[in-house]
């Protein structure tokens, strides 16, 4: 039985994962972590709580498709007009979607208040009888000291009830609606799906790698995932990957990896001396990665800062 392979939607040269599975699959069986980049409709400024789609880096998408692990669908192209038949059907079932789930809403809503009702009375009644074993108290002490019998049994002031805040309007729910194209009746991506990067390319649609720098980069990622690491961008730690020995929500980082495209490429020593102090100051090794286009290898050489003296 041949394996599915995970559709990559692409749109304006960038590849998207809509599906959770998918994204799931990507990332428990293939090192493939991606970056969620979808954000809150209201708040769509905030970056903190980020979902679907998950945008994948050109590297990870040739590397996908190299192996035949996935696809890519021209997503533009795959969306034909809908009829106003199947629009007023989408419609129809969207609405009756959110009327379901706002049903369940409103039955858990009064479920949790009938139980805060409850809780709220047996509050009271504890609090009434607390202060009534306060008052009692009160009136023994006196009487014990003294005091006149009609003032000991003068009955304290009601305590105050804290009037309910009122309601500030209407109540909101939180609503679920697909993301993915895949069940919609007019999304057709059986003409517009690539098995290639060479047909993605004829297509118009994918160009990457279109130079022998990318080609390099490429070539590094493939060697290094195949190795078994996980792999991230790596341009906030001045290089072109980060080199993961796991997953990376439980290890951290071990290298920074930068690709030279070419065996016989120079470096200024100054360049080395930057790597290694900035490799160090965030805890890593940082790795010079060269490609060989002709041999299709990688050579690799660490730097590490080290005291002397």
């Amino acid at each position: 039985m041949t394996e599915r392979r995970i559709p990559l939607r692409v749109s304006n040269q960038k590849a998207y994962v809509w599906d959770v599975d998918d994204i799931a699959t990507l990332r428990s069986q293939h090192h493939i972590c991606g970056v969620l980049t979808g954000t809150l409709p209201h708040l769509s400024q905030q970056n903190v709580f980020l979902g679907i789609p998950l945008l994948l880096i050109p590297e990870e998408v040739v590397l996908l498709v190299e192996k035949q692990l996935a696809v890519l669908i021209d997503d533009p192209h795959a969306h034909r007009v809908p009829t106003q038949a199947e629009l007023d059907n989408w419609n129809a079932a969207r609405a009756a979607s959110a009327r379901l789930q706002i049903a369940a809403a409103e039955t858990k809503e009064a479920s949790e208040v009938s139980v805060k009702a409850a809780t709220t009375e047996a509050a009271q009644q504890k609090r009434k009888e607390r202060e009534a074993r306060r008052a009692a108290a009160a009136r023994t002490k006196a009487l014990g000291e003294g005091a006149d019998a009609d003032d000991a049994k003068a009955a304290p002031p009601p305590t105050a009830e804290r009037p309910s805040t009122p309601s500030a309007g209407p109540p909101a729910y939180t609503v679920s609606v697909p993301v993915s194209s895949a069940a919609l009746r007019w999304y057709e991506p059986a003409g517009c799906t690539y098995t290639t990067i060479e047909d993605a390319r004829e297509g118009g649609i994918w160009t990457y790698p279109s130079d022998q720098y990318e080609r390099a980069k490429c070539g590094v990622y493939r060697d290094l995932w195949e190795k078994g690491n996980f792999m991230g961008g790596g341009i906030k730690f001045g290089g072109d990957f980060l080199v993961y020995p796991g997953d990376p929500l439980r290890y951290h980082s071990h290298f920074v990896a930068s690709v030279i495209d070419s065996p016989i490429a120079t470096m200024k020593p100054m360049e080395i001396v930057a790597h290694g102090r900035l490799g160090t100051a965030t805890k890593k090794a940082h790795l010079l990665c060269g490609w060989d286009d002709e041999k299709q290898e990688v050579s690799y050489f660490s730097i590490e800062w080290a005291g002397f003296g």
